[in-house]
């Protein structure tokens, strides 16, 4: 089989297909959630610790000389990122959670019982006619 027939078969699948979907839509899941905490969380948390604004926290390891930038250890930048994380990871507990849920509550219910075959509908037919000439 050809490598590239092989790897066709492969990206073909529906788990591989699936799985790019929830890529993509993670991705922009992502974005969101980033939108969120830089723009509407971290102002008001900013506010209420006195103005500050994390996303310019950062300590100055060695000053900018001539051509060369400073360099900075951006810690405002990684509690955003962090605050992002747990928004996320908060968000898929709370979808797989009531995924759970769901699919626990179609176990639990109650299932139609199947129908009888069509023998078995004669058979009950023969009883049925020889209960009432006795």
């Amino acid at each position: 089989m050809s490598l590239i027939k092989e790897f066709k078969e492969f990206a073909m699948r529906g788990n591989v297909v699936d799985m790019a979907v929830g890529i993509v839509i993670g991705g922009a899941f992502g974005k969101i959630v980033s939108s969120f905490v830089k723009d509407i969380l971290m102002p008001p948390i900013g506010m209420l610790t006195g103005g500050i604004d994390f996303s310019d926290m950062a300590i100055t390891l060695k000053e900018a000389s001539g051509d060369a930038a400073a360099v900075t250890l951006n810690y405002g930048a990684f509690i955003g990122t962090v605050f992002d994380f747990v928004i996320i990871a908060f968000a898929i507990f709370i979808v797989i959670k009531m995924m759970n849920a769901a699919k626990k509550k179609e176990e639990q219910a109650p299932k139609a019982p199947p129908k009888p075959t069509k023998s078995e509908v004669l058979l009950e037919e023969i009883r049925d006619a020889l209960k009432n000439k006795g």
